[in-house]
């Protein structure tokens, strides 16, 4: 069945990076759009980023700049980048397949001095 595993957050100072993964199996990941969302407490899930197939981007105004998405298709991984990190970028970030309707379990990320 369709998974996403996702891995990499934890506590970072602000202007810290960490890198996210998300391991997905279970479909033909290299013709998936992919994207990321989180949810910090209290708030609705929203979009950071996506990537197609071929490897294109778009981003939240929010976090332009600052974050990256990438694509590994012979891991079957996505990536999201995190620089620059900032306290409202503190939430819980997910992996997701807009194809299969598929969420990860999240990872959380919290940025705090």
């Amino acid at each position: 069945q369709v998974q996403l595993v996702e891995s990499g957050g934890g506590l970072v100072q602000p202007g810290g990076s960490l890198r996210l993964s998300c391991a997905a199996s279970g479909f033909t990941f290299s013709s998936a759009v992919m994207r990321w969302y989180r949810q910090a407490p209290g708030k609705e899930r929203e979009l950071v980023a996506a990537i197609s197939s071929a490897g294109n981007t778009n981003y939240a105004d929010s976090v332009k700049g600052r974050f990256t998405i990438s694509r590994d298709n012979a891991k079957n991984t996505v990536y999201l980048q995190l620089n620059s990190l900032k306290p409202e970028d503190t939430a819980v970030y997910y992996c997701y397949v807009p194809l299969f309707a598929t969420w990860g379990q999240g990872t959380r990320v919290t940025v705090s001095s």
